[in-house]
């Protein structure tokens, strides 16, 4: 829908780049997209008629102008994602779209204790839905949290790249963990596996949200 909008206003020969593409049912919060164009439109103006143009559930929030060399996927640094579980008893109805319903009170120490062995660089096939897919399976993950606020989760990873379906993944596997299904030794063994039979459960796309694409600087 962007790529369409953006050559209606600016020309068909007009160049959008994501820095990520998502799986379906995946919300995107702060995307990035760079966009070449001919155009004069000033990027105040490009927005507001993007804005115009485009449904009601995208928005552009933000438009610079950018070296010629930057590249909104060839220049990310790793993306920032966030994934959303409401561990009430009854699920409160305005998340049910962005937020995984899971009854079981969950352990959150177990699960930050679980996830610890998955941070830095590591061959995360156990956590791919699609091995060989990728050139390689390494990834670096920055950072790894949990946080609970009253009756809901937040799963919060940074990484340098991903696999396909390994948020989720490592997600559904540290709900095992939470429930008590699965020891906390457990989620380390499954990645020193690397067998995609030895992890947990994929968690549902519409509780995961790309929440930023880092960049240098």
């Amino acid at each position: 829908m962007l790529i369409a909008a953006a050559r209606q206003l600016c020309g068909p020969d007009t160049r959008v780049t994501g820095a990520s593409r998502t799986d379906a049912g995946v919300h995107a919060l702060r995307q990035t997209a760079s966009l070449r164009t001919s155009s004069a439109l000033p990027p105040a103006a490009l927005m507001g008629a993007l804005n115009a143009t485009l449904p009601g559930d995208i928005r552009v929030r933000e438009v610079a102008e950018m070296p010629v060399e930057f590249d909104a996927r060839r220049s990310a640094l790793g993306k920032r994602y966030l994934y959303l579980i409401d561990n009430d008893a009854v699920p409160l109805p305005l998340l049910r779209r962005y937020a995984w319903h899971v009854p079981w009170r969950l352990d959150v120490s177990a699960m930050r204790v679980a996830m610890t062995p998955l941070r830095g660089r590591q061959d995360f096939s156990a956590f791919c839905a699609s091995a060989g897919r990728q050139k390689t399976p390494d990834c670096v993950v920055r950072a790894i949290h949990v946080f609970r606020r009253k009756e809901h989760l937040a799963l919060c990873i940074s990484a340098d790249r991903y696999l396909h379906h390994m948020v989720r993944t490592i997600v559904g596997s540290a709900v095992e963990v939470g429930r008590g299904a699965r020891s906390a030794e457990w989620l380390g063994a499954a990645l020193d596996s690397r067998d995609r039979r030895r992890a947990g459960p994929t968690a549902p796309a519409h509780g995961l949200t790309l929440v930023r694409v880092l960049y240098p600087g």
